[in-house]
């Protein structure tokens, strides 16, 4: 019997009584009760078919959708999946994909969405090339001998487009792409926290060394930047190709040795990345110990360069699309990413290079 208790009234009443104690099964009796499941064997999918092409071969690049369980080939996907991937996945027909939605052409979102300066806003105009003098007259080139030419070429800032509106059509088109895989735009390399701090890209830990940019080049780099930052984006337009998925296409004439964009993105390390899905990751500094290894991971913040091509290294008429290179150069003793064109580009050719210009083979035999 509980002892009795005082109320606030001065008046005795019975405690409430403990709360009976819970019984738990043990593990032998739940295992004991439990329906028995035959083991799930690699015979249970002997009968899976890639629901496009409708045949079962290539089992090591054949994925399960884990919504339908239906299988894919990831060669036959459209666009095409690069790697099988290590997380959860879904098909396209799963993945409830909502009708592309266009970013709205009109200035003020754009110049929000690109944090544009907005001191040189209205009538953005472009600044003449370097050989065109203020007064629209072209100035006249010293001779020099050609062997002398070719040991210094240099990079030439892009042109932007001289028409504000078709700018604006440019940008939306970047912008487009950027919103509907939820990135944010940034022209420059960012540093979070949880990933690699910015004092540890380091050119000097480069395992083989890495070429120091010229000064003139890096003015060129500082031009492009101080460009864009009002608005005078690179002639590039964002398309989506079925096949492909997004790319990027020239609009109007680009030169050789053109800079035509910074790889930004989050740096991370490489360890950290072993086993990420992102398909867009970027060699940043390959360092003796790799641990110190840097990669660009463009799947939150990025600019145009996470929408170019690569392109088929595996066959000859893959490689004759290249028309970018990604060089890597030692600026102010950090790495820096850069695309340049490696010859004229035609307005309306679509940017490719070679995704497998560094460490390792990138599976790109399946490229189109």
């Amino acid at each position: 019997m509980p002892p009795p208790v005082m109320s606030d009234r001065g008046t005795k009443r019975t405690a409430a009584p403990p709360p009976p104690a819970r019984k738990f099964r043990s593990m032998e009796e739940v295992m004991r009760d439990a329906k028995r499941v035959d083991p799930l064997t690699r015979e249970g999918y002997s009968e899976v078919r890639c629901e496009q092409c409708r045949l079962g071969d290539g089992e090591n690049e054949l994925v399960l959708c884990d919504g339908c369980d239906k299988g894919f080939h990831i060669y036959c996907l459209r666009p095409i999946v690069v790697r099988v991937p290590t997380g959860s996945w879904f098909c396209p027909e799963c993945q409830d994909s909502k009708p592309l939605t266009r970013f709205p052409i009109t200035q003020t979102k754009i110049l929000d969405f690109f944090r544009i300066q907005k001191s040189s806003t209205s009538e953005i105009k472009c600044a003449p090339p370097e050989d065109i003098n203020p007064d629209g007259k072209k100035r006249k080139r010293r001779w020099t001998p050609l062997v002398r030419q070719k040991k210094r070429r240099r990079l030439l800032p892009y042109i932007a487009t001289e028409d504000p509106q078709r700018r604006l059509q440019q940008m939306a088109s970047l912008a487009t792409a950027l919103t509907s895989l939820k990135m944010e735009f940034s022209n420059e390399l960012t540093y979070v926290p949880r990933m690699a701090p910015r004092y540890k890209n380091r050119a000097s830990l480069e395992k083989e060394g890495m070429q120091v940019l010229p000064k003139e080049d890096k003015e060129t780099l500082e031009l492009c930047q101080a460009m864009y930052k009002r608005g005078e984006c690179p002639p590039l337009m964002v398309v989506f190709d079925s096949c492909e998925g997004f790319t990027v296409q020239a609009d109007g004439h680009i030169k050789d040795m053109t800079l035509i964009t910074e790889y930004t993105g989050d740096v991370d390390y490489l360890k950290n990345r072993e086993t990420d899905d992102c398909d867009s990751m970027m060699t940043l500094l390959l360092g003796v110990d790799p641990a110190d290894s840097l990669v660009i991971c463009p799947d939150k913040r990025g600019n145009i360069a996470r929408f170019i091509s690569g392109i088929n290294n595996h066959t000859p008429d893959g490689r004759k699309k290249q028309n970018l290179k990604c060089v890597r150069y030692n600026v102010d003793g950090e790495c820096r990413a850069l695309l340049v064109a490696c010859r004229d580009i035609s307005p309306g050719e679509r940017l490719y290079y070679d995704y497998n210009g560094h460490e390792q083979e990138y599976p790109t035999q399946h490229f189109v």
